[in-house]
């Protein structure tokens, strides 16, 4: 058996579709182990979000600028 190392130079060392492939693989192997009533949840909040966004109920601000605010916002 190959240890991860050796697995992603393999991988790696693969033609970018079958990399993609790959990777689609992956992730769908992932997603079958999340809990569906969490994703609900998470589709939910998402949907809100976009509402109060597209309602210009909230100003949307770019990660730089929210990283920003938290480490001030620890800072103090």
């Amino acid at each position: 058996m190959l240890s991860v190392e050796e697995l992603i130079q393999e991988a790696l060392s693969l033609p970018s579709s079958t990399r993609v492939f790959l990777v689609e693989k992956l992730i769908e192997s992932l997603e079958s182990d999340i809990d569906e009533n969490i994703q609900k949840s998470w589709n939910i909040e998402a949907k809100k979000r976009q509402d109060e966004i597209r309602n210009h109920n909230v100003e949307p601000i770019s990660g730089e600028i929210a990283l920003a605010q938290i480490k001030q916002s620890l800072e103090k």
